[in-house]
């Protein structure tokens, strides 16, 4: 039979570029894939062909770096295999979620079991900060938030504590190796694992155990690599040992997209894809759907000037569109003041406020941006303030992790005197140091009553569907009863739990106790833009690394000066790598308008409490004149220093 008559992939939709990637079935494949171009498409319609070829479901594996990208990718090819009636389903997933499946499946081999907890970052924070009080060092001194960072960034390269000694370049990293090594004792006592180390271990363990690295290869024979532009090391060594040098996968970046070099990611792993599965097939994605032309030719003229790159040329049929406008504002104050009224008149003009967004590159901008929208009353919001961040929110997962881990210290911390039950700090170092006898009668009988309902949680995290359990936690733990003493705020706070509840419903589909297990570990495993609901109206207000993968019909990227964006940062740098990242990243900022363009810069900014005189971007100048138009708008205000 014809392969075009018997696929169930839609091939009549898609353009020859993609349809090439989807019938390339076999071997290495390369896909360099422009912004807005459909990469997601294309990846879920092959996945599709190979399916309609008479492969397995199960031996497809999908990888992605978020929830998000994951789930939309699920919906599809979940969608499609419905309507057929063709049982199994691709595993489509994020890095650590694979990672943390592998090392499930072999909990043992790590003297772990199966309901090992996943450390988030508030928890490995949190053990970070009691191994420095051990240690005598002030968090003063060393900040435990780069303590994190650089441990993180020495796992993700493959070294442990002993190696890691060999790249020390100054006091504070010899002092992280110190509290690294306590770290870690406190996570193996607790039974738990950070970000980081789901990946490591994983990748350890395919390494050296032979039989499990086969037993993955031959159950997973296809294997997809959505942005693999922003693979680090460690995701690197993972995905090779998934797959045999010339086995069936098909990795899909662009290296113009590479903008997390400063948490790992490698784009050196995409541009030498080539020579680590020799005879790979490319195939490039440059028809762009999402823009317009002006907006492209834009992008293109400013991403040119980089060096390190796999060269390609965006294109659409959508039209040349309006030209860019740009706007010099006297101060922040006036930048946010000409951003609230243009969004305001945008939004009155019929174009929804979540369509339109507001990209800046460092978190302090919003504070300005937030008053110039309350002051316009214009609705906005910012992203980045996570639901699973709210107080409540961690309260009922705690107790549930407690609950199937008695060995998380940071859990028990955080539920043992939550609603307050009389224990003490020092009750609370004793329980932790086995000395229970030391305690006061009262205090024993808290920590008992504690301990029951802990085990009635457990029991009922076995027997009942996640959304119930979350309803039963709140009741059990004595939550529900202090939240309704606190008024409106604490009717607000329940309000959030039952939204925690909601979302817990997605599982209540899954087997009694797989349900939970899954729902805890993706609540650990959340993401910035996970947090970007359809629901929630208001223009929004977003960084440019958070905003990968979004797309909007109206884009405001502000701030563009130098020392801001680009950032000071790069200016210093000796290494070329590091401005061509900061290129890419007004590269991803360009990219995500898909009608209209704003670029707005002030004569003068607030930072750190200096008014400072503000040069205008050299991106700027790399956007050829006749693609931009100076705002009309006479600014409102004169900065201080004028009067």
């Amino acid at each position: 039979m014809n392969t075009h008559e018997t696929s169930l992939a839609n091939l009549g939709e898609l353009n020859p570029a993609q349809r090439e990637a989807v019938l390339h079935t076999e071997g290495p494949l390369l896909v360099v894939a422009g912004a807005g171009a459909g990469k997601t498409k294309t990846l879920t319609e092959r996945i599709i062909h190979i399916i309609s070829k008479g492969v397995s479901p199960n031996a497809i594996l999908a990888i992605t770096f978020t929830n998000k990208a994951a789930n939309e990718m699920r919906e599809r090819i979940e969608k499609k295999i419905r309507e057929k009636r063709i049982d199994g389903m691709p595993l489509v997933t994020t890095f650590h979620r694979l990672g943390a499946m592998v090392i499930r499946d072999h909990a043992g081999y790590f003297g772990l079991t199966k309901h090992f907890s996943i450390a988030d970052e508030d928890d490995a924070r949190s053990y970070i900060k009691e191994a420095m009080r051990e240690l005598g060092i002030d968090p003063k001194v060393l900040d435990p938030k780069r303590v994190k960072h650089l441990i993180s960034q020495n796992k993700m390269a493959g070294r442990t504590p002993d190696s890691a000694t060999d790249f020390i370049e100054s006091h504070a990293e010899s002092e992280a190796i110190r509290i690294w090594r306590l770290y870690e004792t406190k996570l193996r006592e607790a039974k738990s694992l950070d970000f980081d180390d789901l990946i490591v271990k994983a990748v350890r363990l395919l390494e050296k155990e032979k039989t499990v690295r086969d037993e993955y290869q031959q159950r997973f024979t296809y294997v997809h690599i959505d942005e693999y532009q922003d693979t680090s090391d460690m995701d690197y060594r993972l995905i090779k040992t998934l797959v045999p040098e010339k086995g069936n996968i098909c990795v899909v970046g662009d290296t113009d997209q590479n903008i997390y070099g400063w948490r790992g990611a490698k784009i050196k792993n995409m541009l030498h894809f080539e020579r680590d599965f020799p005879g790979a097939h490319t195939v490039f994605l440059e028809e762009n759907y999402r823009s317009t032309q002006t907006i492209l030719e834009a992008a293109n003229a400013v991403i040119a000037k980089n060096t390190v790159r796999i060269p390609k040329n965006l294109f659409t049929k959508n039209g040349d569109g309006s030209r860019i406008i740009r706007y010099e504002a006297f101060s922040e104050t006036d930048e946010a003041g000409f951003i609230a009224r243009e969004a305001k008149s945008l939004i009155e003009s019929g174009i929804p406020a979540e369509e339109i967004a507001v990209l800046f590159r460092a978190n302090f901008q919003s504070r300005a941006l937030e008053e110039g929208f309350l002051l316009s009353e214009v609705p906005y919001r910012v992203i980045g303030t996570q639901f699973f961040d709210r107080a409540e929110v961690k309260d009922v997962i705690s107790y549930l992790r407690a609950s199937v881990n008695r060995d998380s210290l940071a859990d028990i911390k955080r539920t043992i005197n939550t609603p307050t039950r009389g224990i003490g700090a020092t009750s609370i170092l004793k329980i932790f140091a086995k000395r229970e006898s030391e305690l006061s009668p009262k205090t024993k009988n808290s920590y008992k009553e504690y301990l029951s309902i802990l085990d009635d949680i457990a029991r009922v995290a076995e027997t009942e569907i996640p959304s119930a359990v979350i309803r039963y936690v709140l009741e059990r733990s004595g939550l529900k009863t202090e939240f309704e003493s606190e008024g409106d705020y604490g009717i607000e706070r329940i309000e959030n739990v039952g939204e925690l509840a909601t979302i817990a419903s997605i599982y209540d589909a899954l087997p009694l106790g797989d349900g939970i297990l899954k729902f805890l570990e993706d609540a650990a495993l959340r993401s910035d833009q996970d947090s970007v609901s359809e629901r929630n109206e208001g223009v929004r207000l977003i960084t440019v690394h958070a905003s990968k993968g979004l797309e909007f019909r109206v884009v405001f990227v502000v701030g563009l000066e130098e020392g801001l964006f680009p950032h000071e940062r790069s200016l210093r740098a000796a290494k070329i790598e590091d401005m061509e990242e900061e290129r890419r990243l007004f590269y991803v900022a360009l990219t995500r308008a898909k009608e209209k363009l704003y670029l707005t810069h002030a004569s003068m900014r607030t930072i750190f409490g200096s008014r400072n005189i503000a040069t205008p971007s050299n991106f700027l100048y790399d956007i050829p004149e006749h693609l931009m138009t100076l705002s009309a708008e006479i600014p409102q205000s004169l900065p201080s220093i004028f009067f």
